[in-house]
């Protein structure tokens, strides 16, 4: 059986499949080559992809033989669900594999909003000793608000606890006996509107689905605390970008850090990339090397599953 891969895997990811005896084709790019990937899918049972390549139906369509779709990470956007089921076609995804990465960006993201070594660093090499100007605020004692109570908030909040912060969630399919609430103690707010007038950080761990895009508008930035922050490593589109930046610039909120927007990559006129206090990384939250090795041997080992016949924990 063939399977295609077309966007990064790590090598160990290609070498599990090999070793299963699967005969791979690999191309990192074939992702953003429209013609050529559909000239081509009906040639493959298995088909491993990213969040670049779009699974739609005129893709399903064409891929007459596919039994099985991977996604190297959690994210589903790009894939059309409902086709896949209606053509038993199975979708496997990365779960948890990067959550531990993503966790740790969410306190990196704090922690250089609070205490920026960076800047110090270069305003030292600058010949300055600015000490009153870098003097930083502490982590403990801040509330951190979890919008969405998943596996990736539950790390984040595991984490932020040991800092001393005060961690309070929002997200109506969590129980208060969920662990992140039984367990972990994350006190579960009710209403929206209190969830985003208590919390210092926003930590965004959703989907985009019709409820939540835009959700974070004009009218929830005015009642979100004047110093607060709002983190973003979910999905583009949860945050409207054009008014976070007049929120930004008017000074209803310190700043936001970014690492998932609406049009990836960010273009080049967009007001993003004039206002300092909005910090952009490249959809890396969840890219560290431990976890896209794990992601590529666990994709690798759940889409041979079912192209076996076996059953996968990893189905969605």
């Amino acid at each position: 059986m063939k399977i295609l891969v077309t966007e990064l895997i790590w090598n160990q990811g290609i070498e599990k499949l090999e070793q299963e005896g699967y005969a791979i084709d690999y191309d990192k790019e074939l992702g953003r080559n429209r013609e050529k990937l559909l000239s081509i899918i009906s040639n493959y049972d298995g088909l491993i992809v990213r969040n670049e390549t779009k699974v739609d139906s005129e893709l399903l369509d064409k891929g007459t033989n596919l039994k099985v779709i991977g996604r190297l990470g959690v994210g589903l956007d790009n894939i059309d669900l409902k086709t896949a089921r209606d053509k038993n076609m199975t979708v496997v995804a990365a779960k948890h594999a990067n959550a531990t990465s993503v966790a740790e960006y969410v306190l990196s993201a704090m922690l250089d909003a609070y205490r920026d070594i960076s800047q110090a660093t270069m305003d030292v090499r600058k010949g300055n000793w600015a000490r009153k100007k870098f003097t930083g605020v502490e982590l403990s004692g801040k509330t951190l608000g979890l919008y969405g109570m998943g596996e990736i908030a539950h790390r984040v909040a595991k984490r932020a606890k040991v800092f001393g912060m005060n961690v309070v969630g929002y997200d109506p399919f969590i129980t208060p006996y969920d662990h992140i609430v039984s367990e972990t103690g994350v006190k579960q707010v009710n209403t929206f509107e209190e969830f985003i007038t208590t919390s210092d950080f926003i930590s965004i761990h959703v989907p985009l689905t019709k409820d939540t895009k835009n959700i974070f508008n004009k009218e929830a930035f005015l009642k979100m605390k004047g110093d607060a922050y709002i983190i973003n490593t979910a999905r583009g589109g949860i945050i409207n970008e054009h008014d976070l930046c007049i929120a930004v610039e008017s000074g209803e909120i310190t700043g936001a850090y970014l690492d998932v927007l609406e049009t990836e990559p960010v273009q080049p006129d967009s007001q993003l990339l004039h206002l300092e206090s909005i910090h952009l990384t490249p959809h890396i939250a969840g890219l560290t090397e431990e976890s896209q090795l794990r992601t590529s041997v666990l994709v690798a080992e759940e889409v041979s599953n079912i192209l076996k016949g076996k059953r996968s924990l990893c189905s969605v």
